[in-house]
């Protein structure tokens, strides 16, 4: 399969990670804050070395459990944001996953929403999948509100189905197909 990299946004740049992006990667990914949702606890240099590796290699997304992660960029300033990621999630089935972390001094901007339609537009368009989900903590309901945002409607709401972190936890699980996609786009003008 084949996708186009950089994604340009209003406001965003999507792009694959560089080595200069460490500094930036370790601030999101030592943070308890941030990482309280995650299935990882705060990580340490070395740990974000070896995730910083796998987010530059290069992805071709044409079989099973591969993820492509871009780094966002704030085109107006050059500041990393955040990032979003979309998984082949089953790829005999065309389905993907989508998942966004960003920087706590980068909520409320709207740049998770923007980023994130940029990668269903990847995922559905670009890739063909036929469908794509979002799973998350049933209590982060900040993330759940912007897949909402997104169009995509919750399926699933599984009551403590995963032990995380030294508790049973609730998952929420959310989902749009690529009609949903196309009408969603068509009325919103997204």
């Amino acid at each position: 399969m084949t996708y186009s990299l950089p994604i340009e946004t209003d406001r965003l740049t999507l792009r694959r990670y560089v080595e200069t992006d460490y500094d930036d990667l370790l601030k999101l990914q030592s943070n308890p804050a941030v990482t309280r949702f995650l299935l990882y606890d705060p990580k340490t240099p070395d740990q974000v070395k070896e995730s910083l590796a796998g987010r530059m290699a290069d992805v071709p997304m044409d079989a099973p459990d591969q993820a492509l992660t871009l780094a966002v960029i704030l085109r107006e300033t050059g500041q990393h944001l955040g990032e979003v990621t979309l998984f082949v999630q089953n790829f005999e089935h065309q389905g993907g996953e989508l998942g966004f972390v960003f920087h706590p001094e980068s909520h409320g901007h709207g740049y998770a929403g923007e980023a994130s339609l940029a990668l269903l537009r990847l995922g559905f368009e670009e890739l063909g999948m036929h469908r794509i989900i979002g799973r998350l903590d049933a209590t982060n309901s900040s993330s759940a509100k912007l897949l909402q945002r997104l169009g995509m409607r919750q399926e699933a709401h599984f009551v403590r189905n995963e032990f995380l972190k030294g508790q049973w936890t609730d998952e929420a699980v959310f989902a749009m197909l690529r009609d949903e996609w196309k009408l969603h786009t068509s009325t919103t003008g997204s």
